[in-house]
């Protein structure tokens, strides 16, 4: 018989080892090579917290007007109401989203939709500071 020998797939092999060692902990669908060691979730948490402490030191020394999207869309926004023609002359809505998107980033650093208790994107002040610019912009245009 020149027939290759069968051999069962690797999910096979690890769900007859669990159930010979009476592992009762595994849940059926997971992989177990995506399972962490207790090793390497306190690396991961550990990495996670350097990189939160150092998120926070970030704008340690900018003054408070310029790392507080609420208070630049407020500039903005007195910029376009004394000066509206040198506003829509610089292109302030396409230059916005640039300006802004290192604020927001290090704001979302520790944001994770996955966690059971997280917050909703429309709930964040940088959210709702936007939106408000937003309805501003459109009621001065209407």
């Amino acid at each position: 018989d020149n027939s290759p020998e069968f051999i069962p797939p690797r999910r096979t092999c690890r769900r007859q080892a669990r159930e010979q060692s009476g592992e009762a902990d595994h849940h059926e669908g997971l992989s177990s090579d995506e399972e962490l060691t207790p090793t390497e979730v306190d690396e991961f948490q550990k990495s996670k917290d350097n990189v939160l402490e150092d998120s926070r030191k970030i704008f340690e020394d900018v003054h408070a007007d310029f790392c507080d999207i609420r208070k630049i869309l407020l500039k903005f926004q007195e910029w376009k109401e004394k000066f509206p023609d040198s506003y829509c002359d610089a292109y302030i809505s396409f230059c916005l989203p640039k300006l802004l998107n290192p604020l927001i980033r290090v704001q979302l650093i520790s944001w994770n939709p996955l966690e059971q208790n997280f917050t909703e994107l429309e709930e964040m002040p940088w959210f709702r500071a936007i939106q408000e610019f937003s309805d501003a912009e459109n009621v001065s245009e209407s």
